[in-house]
């Protein structure tokens, strides 16, 4: 009930999946992130790099692609949300804006929310 009147008042989310996977010279999975497009977002809900492939281009290529496939389907913005410190300072480095955070969630922690704009995000 609760998703058919949220598709009429603001219309159908019209949700696609999206899923980017890197894997080495040898075949092994070394990161990859998956999530959805709704409503002209991309929302990233997984991100991973392998320990052993971070900092060295891996993450930022990754969500270029995903920048890219969320263009060509007419996407305005990325948004996606972590618990990391360092999750947050490297995205904020690719282009991201913290919009939010729930403090001690989990205890001791933050969830951080961000976004990056792909193009002009029409006013509400």
């Amino acid at each position: 009930m609760l998703g058919a009147e949220v598709a009429e008042r603001f219309r159908p989310r019209e949700e696609t999946p999206l899923s980017i996977l890197a894997h080495d010279a040898a075949g092994a999975l070394v990161g990859g992130l998956n999530g959805s497009t709704h409503w002209g977002w991309l929302y990233i809900r997984q991100f991973w790099v392998a320990e052993g492939e971070r900092g060295r281009g891996l993450g930022r290529r990754l969500l270029s692609e995903a920048e890219a496939k969320a263009r060509a389907r007419g996407c305005v913005g990325v948004y996606l949300d972590t618990f990391s410190p360092e999750a947050t300072a490297f995205y904020e480095q690719c282009g991201f804006l913290r919009v939010g955070a729930i403090e001690n969630f989990p205890p001791g922690h933050a969830r951080t929310f961000l976004r990056k704009g792909l193009a002009s995000i029409p006013p509400a």
